[in-house]
C-alpha cells in the first residue's frame, strides 16, 4: 500500500485533467436524466413507481460499488481503473440510448452507475495524493468548479433537448463525448503500479453489498410505499444487521476492505457528520422546488431548469474561491457562514405561497447555493486532511458512500414528511369546506384544496429541513484546522509485513 501514496514533487496535471473530464461527463449525465423522467414514462408506458428505478437503481449500484473502491485504488493503477470505469459508463450510455423497453434502459443505467462509482473516489484520491495540505483547498476548489458546472448546465440543457428531440437524444449526446474521453485515457494515461499483494475479501463484499444496498433501497422505497411496508422495514433491518456484521469483520481483518478506524480521527468524523446532515437538508431544494414549480405553478421543465441555473452557476463559480479561502482561513469560518446562509434561506423557502414570484425563487435559490458552496468542499477537505496518506482511499470511499446513504435517507424523510402533511391537511381542509358549504365541495374547490394541502406539505418539509441544516451549523463550531496525523503503529507494521512478502 505504501508505494501508492508517495507525494509527488509536481502534480501530474494531464492525469488530473483526463479524470476531471470523465467525472464531469458522468455528473452531467445524472442531471440530464432527472427532467426527462415524465417523457420516459409516456414513451415506455410505465408508472412513476417503475421509472423511479432509474434513479434508485443508480443509487443502489453506487452504494454497492463505492465501498470496494478503497481496495481497487490500492490494488490497480489509475490507468486501469479509469479505463474500466469509463468503459462501463460508455457501454451503459450506448445501451440506454438504444433502449426501447424499460429493462434494457435500466440495465444501461446500472452499467453507467458501476462506471461512475469508480470515477469519483479515484479522482478525489489522485487529488489528495497530488497536492500538499497547504495547496489542497485551491486544488479541490478547481475540482468543485468543474463538477458543479454539470448540475449548472444539466437541467437547462436537458429541458431544451426534451422540448426539441426524444429522450434518447440525451444518451446519444453523451455517447461520442464518452467515447472520446475513453480513447483519450487509453492513449494518454501511462502510469504504472507495482504489484500489490492484497486480495478482496468476498465475505466483506457480500455483507457490504447487502448492508449498504439494503439501507439505500429501504429508504429510497419509503417515500413511495410508506414506512409501514414490509418491503421498507425488512430491507432496512437486513441492511443494518449486514452493515454491523461488515463493520465488525473489518475490525478483525489485517487488511480491511473499508477501514472504519478512520473515524478515530476527530476532524474526519466531524466532517463526515456535517456532510451527511447537510446532504439531507440539501435534498429538500433538489426535490421539493421542482415539485413546487412544475406541479403547483405549472412552470415548464425548461423554465424550471432556467430558474435553478443561477444557483448552480453560483455554486460552481464559488468553488475555486472557497478553496483559496479554505487554504487561508481554514474550514470553520467558511462552514459557519455558509451554514448560517443555508439555514436562513431554507427557512425562507418554508413560507412559499401560490403567488411567490419566479424571480424571488431564483434569487433565494442562488443565495442558498452560495451558502452550500461554502460548506461542502471545505468541510470534506478538512476532514480528509487529518488522515494519514495510506488512509486516503478509505476516506474518499467512505465519504462517497455516506453521501449516497444520507441522500437516500434525506429524500425518504422529506418525501414522507411532505406526503403525511399533505394528507392530513387535505382532510382538514375538506372537513372545513364541507362544514362551510353544508355539502360536498365542487370539483374545482376540491382541486384548490389539493393544491393548498400540497403547498403546506412542501412548506412544512422545508421547515423541518431548516432545523436539519441548523444541526450542521451547531456542529460546524467544533471544526479545527486539520493536519495529517501520524501513521498508526499497527498500520506501519502491516505495510512493512506486506513489503517483505
Amino acid at each position: 500500500m505504501g508505494e501508492s501514496i508517495q507525494q509527488p514533487n509536481k502534480p501530474n496535471y494531464g492525469i488530473i485533467a483526463i479524470l476531471m473530464i470523465g467525472a464531469f461527463i458522468s455528473f452531467l449525465n445524472n442531471t440530464l436524466l432527472n427532467i426527462a423522467l415524465p417523457s420516459i414514462m409516456k414513451d415506455l408506458e410505465i408508472e412513476t413507481a417503475t421509472v423511479q428505478w432509474l434513479t434508485t437503481g443508480f443509487m443502489l449500484v453506487n452504494g454497492i460499488m463505492i465501498p470496494t473502491t478503497a481496495f481497487l485504488i490500492q490494488k490497480y493503477s489509475v490507468r486501469r481503473l479509469f479505463l474500466a470505469g469509463m468503459g462501463l459508463f460508455t457501454i451503459g450510455t450506448i445501451v440506454a440510448g438504444f433502449s426501447h423497453i424499460f429493462p434494457t434502459l435500466l440495465a444501461g443505467r446500472m452499467l453507467q452507475a458501476s462506471g461512475s462509482a469508480i470515477m469519483m473516489p479515484l479522482l478525489m484520491n489522485v487529488m489528495l495524493v497530488s497536492f500538499p495540505v497547504e495547496k489542497r483547498g485551491a486544488a479541490m476548489g478547481v475540482f468543485g468548479l468543474i463538477l458543479m458546472s454539470a448540475p449548472a448546465i444539466g437541467p437547462t440543457l436537458s429541458g431544451w433537448i426534451i422540448e426539441h428531440y426524444e429522450w434518447r437524444m440525451l444518451f446519444h449526446f453523451i455517447t461520442p463525448i464518452a467515447v472520446g474521453i475513453l480513447l483519450m485515457g487509453f492513449f494518454l494515461l501511462k502510469d504504472k503500479k507495482e504489484k500489490v499483494d492484497i486480495h478482496l475479501d468476498f465475505i466483506s463484499l457480500l455483507f457490504s453489498s447487502v448492508g449498504f444496498g439494503g439501507i439505500l433501497y429501504g429508504f429510497s422505497s419509503a417515500g413511495e410505499k410508506g414506512w409501514g411496508s414490509p418491503q421498507v422495514y425488512l430491507t432496512i433491518t437486513i441492511g443494518v444487521i449486514s452493515l454491523i456484521t461488515f463493520i465488525v469483520r473489518q475490525s478483525k481483518l489485517e487488511r480491511p476492505m473499508l477501514n472504519f478506524t478512520i473515524f478515530k480521527y476527530p476532524m474526519f468524523a466531524l466532517s463526515s457528520s456535517i456532510s451527511m446532515v447537510l446532504n439531507m437538508a440539501m435534498f429538500s431544494g433538489m426535490l421539493l422546488l421542482p415539485i413546487y414549480v412544475q406541479t403547483l405553478r405549472g412552470i415548464s421543465p425548461f423554465d424550471a431548469g432556467l430558474m435553478l441555473l443561477p444557483g448552480a452557476l453560483v455554486m460552481s463559480l464559488m468553488s475555486p474561491i472557497t478553496g483559496r479561502l479554505f487554504d487561508k482561513f481554514g474550514g470553520r469560518i467558511l462552514a459557519v457562514i455558509g451554514l448560517t446562509i443555508t439555514t436562513v434561506t431554507t427557512f425562507q423557502l418554508s413560507t412559499l405561497t401560490l403567488e411567490t414570484t419566479y424571480n424571488y425563487l431564483m434569487i433565494l435559490h442562488a443565495i442558498r447555493m452560495l451558502g452550500i458552496s461554502m460548506v461542502m468542499m471545505p468541510v470534506s477537505t478538512n476532514g480528509l486532511n487529518q488522515l494519514p496518506p495510506q488512509f486516503y482511499p478509505h476516506g474518499t470511499a467512505m465519504n462517497n458512500t455516506l453521501n449516497q446513504v444520507s441522500g437516500a435517507i434525506g429524500t425518504a424523510l422529506l418525501v414522507t414528511i411532505m406526503s403525511n402533511r399533505t394528507e392530513s391537511r387535505t382532510i382538514e381542509l375538506q372537513a372545513e369546506a364541507t362544514k362551510e358549504l353544508a355539502g360536498q365541495p365542487t370539483a374545482e374547490l376540491q382541486q384548490q384544496i389539493m393544491m393548498n394541502a400540497m403547498l403546506d406539505g412542501i412548506n412544512f418539509s422545508f421547515y423541518i429541513s431548516s432545523f436539519i441544516a441548523g444541526v450542521a451549523l451547531i456542529l460546524a463550531f467544533f471544526i479545527k484546522r486539520a493536519r495529517p496525523a501520524e501513521e498508526p503503529k499497527e498500520e506501519r507494521q502491516v505495510v512493512k509485513k506486506v513489503a517483505t512478502n
